[in-house]
């Protein structure tokens, strides 16, 4: 019988931002605590990610003394330091996938900070615990929350299918470009797509369904540039209906902690 175990945890405070690889994380009851709990805008008010902003991912978050910090990789200016418990109290409405949720603007400072990091116009906003945002009614078990992830509180990956993929590109990728927020190790290739229920530590979770891949992947992390990889290898052995699969998303069916090294238990 394969052993899988969990080999990353990783948070992404702002949605599209760089994540933080943590070594154990707490689960709430739309994710992980502070997974994309923040999120950029436009001047309609519609969610700005990746897939038309690459250089998002040159902002690097880190959470310190209840505070967000955002810095530049390559830009030479201060980091941006957001006290957590220090929101503003201006609530907006946001769009984000066409559904209208209730967020908190952090505040003009904080704008004036991504717009000068970012080069374009933009303002940043929080989900307080009040808003209330479903995952898709087809696959949520028992209504469910989701913070601003795209659509389920989990992503998960194992390290065995990105090795797949590798061995088929010239140059290999990292696993950032998929931004899971779990990663195993152990088994074969894409063991996770077979599974229905798991376990990891003492948390249980549901696979939801698997995850269709949008543009991301195909920006590099590190640098924030766009090519045509890893999806032109992935459409020829990925895909189907024109979608290409590739990691599974998750939802939790209690609420807990779950560390780097736990077990995970295939329950269904």
């Amino acid at each position: 019988m394969d052993a899988f175990k969990l080999s990353e945890i990783v948070i992404y405070p702002v949605k599209s931002f760089g994540g933080i690889s943590q070594q154990s994380a707490e689960i709430s009851d739309r994710g992980f605590k502070h997974d994309r709990r923040w999120m950029i805008i436009d001047s309609e008010e519609k969610f700005i990610t990746q897939r038309t902003h690459p250089q998002l991912a040159l902002i690097k978050t880190k959470i310190s003394h209840n505070k967000l910090i955002l810095s530049h990789k390559t830009k030479d200016i201060p980091p941006l330091v957001i006290p957590m418990n220090a929101m503003s109290v201006e609530i907006t409405i946001v769009n984000i996938w066409d559904e209208l949720v209730e967020a908190q603007l952090v505040g003009k400072y904080a704008d004036e900070w991504l717009n000068e990091a970012l080069g374009f116009k933009c303002r940043i906003v929080f989900m307080p615990d009040e808003t209330q945002r479903f995952v898709n009614r087809n696959y949520a078990f028992q209504n469910e929350i989701v913070s601003f992830a795209d659509a389920y509180p989990f992503m998960l990956i194992g390290e065995q299918s990105l090795e797949d993929l590798n061995k088929r590109l010239n140059e290999k990728i990292l696993m950032n470009r998929f931004r899971p927020n779990l990663v195993f190790n152990g088994g074969k290739p894409f063991d996770e797509d077979k599974w229905k229920r798991i376990k990891i530590g003492g948390v249980k979770f549901s696979v939801a369904k698997p995850c269709i891949r949008c543009t991301i992947p195909s920006v590099n992390q590190e640098t924030g540039a766009k090519g045509e990889e890893p999806l032109k290898t992935l459409s020829t052995y990925r895909a189907e209906n024109n979608k290409i699969y590739f990691g599974q998303n998750l939802i939790q069916e209690e609420t807990g902690t779950v560390k780097v090294g736990d077990e995970i238990e295939i329950l269904e």
